[in-house]
């Protein structure tokens, strides 16, 4: 196994073995993905279209536009709920 540090710049140095078995060099763009299990693996953008073929693997894509709406209108209730104080509103009725 392989470890590197995060600095507190948030930065790492990918070790040696690591770049070369992914052929990494300086300037090179890399991509992290989140997988089902919560982590995240590390691709290596070489920047055409064909290289990203299976980066989506295993992921539930809607696949009609009521199923996107659906999802769209989840979220935005979701965050509309987020962004509520949990404090009790007073009516002006009922303070009188």
């Amino acid at each position: 196994m392989v470890t590197a540090t995060v600095t507190s710049k948030g930065q790492i140095t990918i070790p040696v073995q690591v770049r070369q078995a992914m052929g990494l060099k300086s300037g090179t763009k890399v991509m992290f993905f989140p997988n089902a299990e919560g982590d995240f693996v590390l691709r290596v953008r070489t920047g055409t279209i064909m290289d990203l073929r299976g980066c989506l693997a295993g992921l539930d894509v809607p696949k009609t536009d009521a199923e996107m709406n659906e999802i769209i209108q989840q979220r935005a209730f979701d965050l509309d709920e987020a962004t509520k104080s949990s404090a009790k509103q007073v009516s002006t009725e009922d303070a009188a």
